[in-house]
């Protein structure tokens, strides 16, 4: 168990609800209640925690199942000279006491049967079912005078894709590893050293993931103290030279509890001290540590509703530290956690930190996916799932482990992919322009998005929309954003490299690398790289359909913001005896009137053409170009002039001076511009005017 324990001498516990003690569960399993050569004893341990949770629990199967074990294991001894029987008794009494249903413990009891016994997995299918043959063989190690050096990271692999199927996979393996840390001190150094690295790197990290924060914070402690002795010490010297922190905490404890109890809602209020790690943390943080920096104020209460009650309460009566404010119960985390946090000062001055939850919320986050039992059974009224059945316990991350493991063949690269995908500790939703969410992990780009949608597909991904805007693969997106994602109709092309310094996922890294391993000349460089600009003259200019009552001025159009009918628009005289026509709305219009100059009234004549400049917006792709002057020229218009300016992020920018026939066709034939694949924008021109 987390040495976050709930407060030790608590004596308002609700009854019947077991407490978790992990240590004193393995002294337990190692010992029993009698002496050591009584050892078949030792299954009433478990019995006595399973019953603790399920009270109705059939004990028949577990003392089947331990018969096996003891009889298969018989004769075999730890490196510390124990019986091995007592490692999986010891494995089996962590997760009982987590609440792991009857399927998990009798699985546990036998998880080293057929890897280190004569016992095979056909025969367990044939005592127990197919169930906990499956997560027998899932925690089973390959062997590795078969796989060599790679035996570690594909038997995580075979692991994690069982555990794809079955998360109690998952648990059992992680009971295991906290069992086998406890008493790691029998090993060579550098052996430890060896283990506790993978530890830290693959199994704490999982264990956070899947919830499970009971195992999570002692196995964080056993790692702290065989990695870094020195500050392990440090920090053990420091909580016993603070023994007596907690008082300060327990007179806040005292008043939080007449403030609940005033206000008639029900709830227990627990001190809950910080483990070593986390300790060591705050002092990292804070320099010097406060009293009541060695623990927390834990408060459980029935129902959800009764969480927020606790939390106005408290801040109505203390001072709020409002930036501690968190709410993970109307935002959970990917993990199950749900809890309210916050910090309040009390009269003296001193700040506690303070987790508000519900009992099944604490067991939750306690327990994490072990508190949900057997999550693969029916529950009553639902429709039975089609294809591959519903598991509530598969989310985002471990989808997409799944996914990109299948393109990592080579054992070094998965296992170095998976330490880096599970160092990556946070996730966000974003929401595809579909409506359906997407899992990624904190600090993802939309070079993530394209490839946890598209797959390879995504190769030819140009751009994307982020919340409605126009934005480039190397954007980082946040929790709750839209990302639309563009893709190129020329299948040949491909990512750029740039694209593996935004690659935040295993996925996108992998799929990236192996399209330009397979393409070192890239691709072809498209139609719009950079160029001179290029006039594309088609006739000679017609005169602006503009009508001013001033004899003999000749009338053009502002090429600042391109007036057409039926635009409101408005002219002013410059030098030579000419009018130049600018829209109401442009900026010039204002500028010139600020100094004075007196506008010259316009009206539009009868002539039906006009004469514009449209730019548009787009991503590069070969062909592009040809395709704009198609629709142009399909919509009737003539191109007086055009420029393409170079690319910039594999964005480009075309500008076209445009006579139309018809000012009325003007709306349609940006419709169609906008519509060419690559096309994000198609505007009127509205820049600064030199001079009117």
């Amino acid at each position: 168990m987390s040495a976050e324990a709930t407060n030790p001498g608590a004596q308002s516990r609700r009854r019947g609800r077991a407490r978790i003690d992990l240590r004193r569960l393995g002294r337990a399993a190692l010992l029993g209640p009698a002496a050591r050569d009584r050892l078949p004893d030792a299954i009433g341990h478990v019995a006595e925690a399973h019953r603790a949770h399920y009270p109705d629990a059939d004990l028949a199967t577990l003392h089947k199942a331990y018969v096996l074990a003891e009889s298969s294991h018989r004769g075999q001894f730890r490196k510390s000279g124990e019986p091995y029987i007592t490692h999986p008794l010891a494995v089996t009494l962590i997760l009982a006491e987590l609440g792991a249903e009857t399927t998990t413990l009798t699985a546990s009891l036998l998880h080293d049967t057929v890897e280190d016994t004569d016992v095979t997995l056909e025969q367990v299918r044939a005592e127990f079912g197919a169930e906990v043959s499956y997560l027998v063989d899932g925690v089973t190690k390959l062997e590795k005078v078969d796989y060599g050096a790679a035996a570690e990271p594909e038997t995580f692999r075979k692991m994690l894709v069982a555990t794809g199927n079955d998360v109690r996979v998952m648990s059992i393996k992680l009971a295991d590893r906290l069992h086998n840390m406890r008493t790691l001190g029998v090993m060579r150094p550098e052996k430890q050293a060896r283990i506790a690295k993978v530890t830290r790197d693959v199994l704490i990290p999982l264990a956070e993931r899947l919830g499970v924060q009971a195992l999570k914070t002692e196995l964080e402690d056993l790692v702290f103290a065989i990695l870094h002795p020195e500050e392990y010490e440090r920090t053990r010297v420091l909580i016993a030279e603070n023994s007596d922190a907690c008082n300060a905490l327990a007179a806040i404890a005292d008043d939080f509890r007449a403030a609940l109890r005033e206000a008639d809602i029900n709830a227990e209020v627990l001190i809950r001290p910080r483990h070593f790690v986390s300790v060591h943390r705050v002092r990292l943080k804070r320099s010097e540590l406060r009293s009541t920096d060695f623990g927390r104020l834990l408060i459980l209460v029935a129902e959800d509703a009764d969480c927020y009650a606790v939390l106005g309460e408290l801040h109505t009566c203390f001072t709020p530290v409002i930036s501690e404010f968190k709410d993970f119960i109307a935002a959970p985390k990917f993990n199950l956690y749900q809890s309210l946090h916050t910090a309040v000062a009390g009269p003296d001055g001193a700040v506690a930190e303070v987790l508000i939850r519900t009992h099944q919320m604490h067991k939750v986050a306690e327990a994490g996916v072990v508190a949900l039992g057997n999550p693969y059974l029916p529950v009553e009224g639902a429709e039975p799932a089609d294809g591959e059945r519903a598991d509530p316990t598969r989310p985002g991350w471990l989808s997409r482990l799944l996914d990109w493991q299948q393109s990592t063949p080579d054992p070094d690269t998965f296992w170095t992919s998976l330490r880096a995908d599970l160092a990556q500790d946070k996730e966000i939703t974003v929401f595809r322009a579909d409506g359906r969410a997407l899992g990624l992990p904190a600090g993802a780009s939309c070079v993530d998005a394209a490839y946890a949608q598209y797959g390879e597909e995504a190769h030819s991904c140009i751009g994307a929309r982020v919340n409605g805007r126009l934005a480039t693969m190397s954007t980082v997106l946040g929790d709750g954003d839209t990302v639309h994602l563009l893709l190129a109709q020329d299948s040949s092309s491909g990512p750029s490299p740039e694209w593996l310094d935004h690659a935040r996922t295993p996925a996108a890294r992998i799929a990236i690398t192996s399209w330009l391993d397979t393409h070192p000349e890239g691709v072809a460089a498209p139609s719009t790289a950079p160029r001179r600009p290029a006039p594309l003259t088609g006739g000679r200019p017609v005169s602006a359909n503009a009508v001013v009552d001033l004899p003999e001025a000749a009338v053009r159009l502002a090429g600042c913001c391109t007036p057409v009918p039926p635009d409101a628009v408005t002219g002013f005289a410059v030098r030579g005896g000419s009018v130049t026509v600018h829209r109401e709305t442009c900026p010039a219009v204002a500028r010139m009137t600020s100094v004075g100059r007196e506008p010259v009234p316009v009206r539009w004549g009868d002539a039906p053409g006009c004469r514009v400049t449209l730019i548009a917006e787009s991503f590069g792709r070969p062909r592009l170009l040809a395709d704009l002057t198609e629709v142009i020229a399909g919509e009737g218009a003539a191109i007086v002039s055009a420029t393409v300016e170079p690319p910039t992020q594999q964005r480009v920018r075309h500008t076209y001076t445009l006579q139309l026939p018809d000012a009325a066709g003007l709306p349609a034939l940006m419709r169609a511009m906008r519509d060419v694949p690559g096309v994000y924008d198609v505007s009127r021109a509205q820049h600064p005017a030199a001079t009117a």
